[in-house]
């Protein structure tokens, strides 16, 4: 059986899986993590190579999730990542240069890769409150830097037992992804733009979380709070199952040897992608180094090179805007993995008193044995995105640009022989307006109009999600300050 622990109390209370999704957060105000990680032999590897994306999302999710059976994994596994949500298949893999393949994972309805997770985490959630007996309606609460919010939205939409709002910064978004929540459909859903950054989004819902007064007046009201956020295990667990496929896929398309190690780079601001691919290096992956890439709010970066992690610095507004974070949440399960739970308390304590912390030079080379860190700015972002296409007449997104040029930084340095990992977390047109201006040197008409502008220069097609959203009723349009989430929130619950 498989129990999780807090990462901030040593030998704190052991609690189901199903318990972990449906509370997000320990009592402590750590993160859960599973008392151990399951190792994957090349025979099992194997195995998984011969199954559908279904099969091996079910499989591995098992390894994780021991109170729920393979049986109801598999079900829920072949209807979130069926044809009608991921058309043509959820993770295919674009060549791009013979060194660099683009795992895209953003082929499902909201044409980001948080689709992965949040199309299976309300089915583990649904399923988790039945397994607990739990008679109280969850309201899941998000802070979102744009791609989480409409993933969320989507995956949460009218189902069973839930209701979701969502927190988004008024100007920290592109216009598609703010078009993508104002619209959202669904009964169970409220979307409110805060006036600050995605940063003090996800403090005033940290705030809330951590809030007694809250808790009862919701719980007097039937209701309970959890998170669709990464700090939820049930939102981790299901990208880990990527990148084991992806080194499937690989293998079946000869593209390396079975056992061949490759490399992985993840374009990451809340470090849970990354810590993902992490994961699956730990199960026993063949992965070398995990390359971080950050946009020029490089706090991962620095800590990465330096063992000191400083929030208190400018904040940027940038192109890749999903990036835009001070404070990477799910580093704090690294630390717990790397020194353990009474280190990992320590270091939380010192960031929220101090804005920062430090290691020592052992404990950093303990974490650079893994991790290497770069970061593009908006310019190499946009040379990156012209690069790609002008040599490869490949079409990525900002944030996806991010991770090609950390990866083709990393490939020059180190001069490496393993094949990298790209992961592609989000279409173009997600952010059309900025990829047309880094192509062509020259701004689109609006936010909107580039969409049609960037089909029309590139000759590829707007996804079906994105099509003709400027032209759907607006449901969500309040603006408020962080102050005032709290009673927003309890409004919601009635």
């Amino acid at each position: 059986i498989m129990n999780y622990r807090s990462t901030r109390t040593r030998n704190g209370e052991a609690v189901s899986a199903a318990y972990a999704i449906k509370n997000g957060i320990a009592p402590d105000g750590g993160l859960y993590m599973p008392e151990s990680i399951p190792t994957l032999t090349e025979a099992d590897i194997t195995a998984l190579a011969a199954m559908s994306y279904p099969e091996r999302a079910a499989r591995i999710l098992s390894l994780y999730l021991s109170d729920y059976t393979e049986e109801e994994l598999l079900e829920d596994c072949r209807i979130a990542y069926g044809e009608d949500r991921f058309p043509g298949g959820a993770t295919p893999i674009h060549d791009i240069d013979g060194k660099i393949f683009s795992l895209e994972l953003w082929h499902g309805p909201t044409c980001a890769f948080k689709d992965m997770a949040l199309q299976i985490m309300p089915r583990l959630l649904s399923r988790a409150l039945k397994k607990t007996g739990e008679k109280r309606t969850a309201m899941i609460l998000v802070a979102t830097s744009g791609d989480t919010g409409k993933a969320a939205l989507e995956g949460y939409r009218d189902v069973e037992q839930t209701k979701i709002k969502v927190f988004y910064p008024v100007d920290g978004v592109s216009r598609v992804q703010k078009l993508q929540m104002m619209t959202q459909l669904g009964e169970n859903v409220g979307v409110c733009a805060i006036k600050g950054n995605f940063d003090d989004a996800q403090t005033g819902v940290k705030k809330i979380f951590s809030c007694d007064g809250i808790a009862k007046s919701l719980d007097e009201k039937g209701v309970f709070l959890s998170s669709a956020n990464s700090i939820n295990w049930g939102r981790l667990v299901p990208q880990i199952v990527y990148y084991v496929s992806a080194y499937c896929d690989m293998v079946a398309s000869r593209r390396i040897a079975m056992g061949e190690i490759i490399n992985v780079c993840v374009p990451t601001g809340n470090f849970g992608n990354i810590l993902a691919a992490y994961f699956a290096k730990r199960m026993g992956l063949p992965i070398g180094k995990l390359i971080c890439a950050s946009n020029v709010n490089h706090v991962l970066t620095d800590f990465l090179r330096t063992g000191t992690y400083d929030r208190n610095r400018p904040f940027h507004t940038t192109i890749s805007p999903s990036m835009d974070i001070l404070i990477s949440s799910n580093l704090e399960r690294l630390l717990f993995l790397a020194f353990g739970a009474e280190r990992c308390a320590s270091l939380m304590r010192e960031l929220s008193e101090n804005g920062c912390y430090s290691l020592t030079s052992e404990e950093l080379s303990v974490i650079q044995a893994d991790f290497s860190g770069y970061y593009c700015d908006e310019e190499k972002t946009r040379n990156a995105i012209q690069t790609a296409w002008h040599r490869h007449h490949y079409l990525c997104d900002t944030h996806t640009a991010v991770g090609y040029g950390a990866a083709l930084e990393y490939l020059s340095e180190e001069g490496s022989g393993h094949r990298v990992l790209l992961a592609s977390t989000a279409s173009p047109y997600k952010f059309a307006c900025d990829v047309y201006q880094a192509l062509l040197d020259r701004p689109a008409t609006d936010d909107l109009a580039a969409l049609d502008e960037l089909a029309r220069e590139t000759s590829t097609e707007i996804p079906a999600p994105l099509s003709g959203i400027g032209s759907r009723a607006l449901r969500f349009s309040d603006v408020i300050s962080p102050e005032e989430m709290a009673s927003v929130t309890l409004a919601f619950a009635d």
